[in-house]
C-alpha cells in the first residue's frame, strides 16, 4: 500500500557519518558531503514545499562527546535537505559514525 496523505514517513536513511555511502534509505536519492560534517541530503520525490518536519541524530565512537544533528533552514527545500553534525564539547562540524534522519510531510 503506497502511503501519500497519510503521516507515515515520506523519506529517511541512515549513511555513513562521514558522508561516503548511505546504508538505507527510502525517498533519498543521494548524499552530497561538502565538508566535515556537512552534508545535503537530495529526495527521489520532492515534497510539496519546504514546511516539512526534518529529525535526525548521530552516533559518535568519541567518548565523552555528543553530537548533535541539525539541519539548517535557509539549506532546506523541496528537493534536499542540508545537515550538519556538530560536536557539543567543541561547537564545530565532525564526522560521526553514522546519520539517521526521517522526514515526515506532504510531497509534490
Amino acid at each position: 500500500m503506497t502511503l501519500t496523505k497519510q503521516s507515515a514517513a515520506k523519506a529517511w536513511m541512515t549513511m555513513v557519518g562521514d558522508g561516503t555511502s548511505i546504508d538505507d534509505s527510502f525517498n533519498t536519492s543521494s548524499v552530497t558531503d561538502s565538508a566535515a560534517g556537512d552534508y545535503t541530503q537530495s529526495y527521489t520525490n520532492s515534497f510539496g514545499d519546504d514546511d516539512y518536519s526534518w529529525c535526525g541524530q548521530s552516533v559518535s565512537a568519541f567518548s565523552g562527546t555528543m553530537i548533535i544533528c541539525v539541519h539548517v533552514y535557509s539549506g532546506k527545500t523541496p528537493s534536499q535537505t542540508r545537515l550538519f553534525t556538530v560536536s557539543s564539547g567543541g561547537g564545530s562540524n565532525t564526522d560521526t559514525n553514522e546519520v539517521c534522519c526521517i522526514i515526515h510531510g506532504d510531497l509534490a
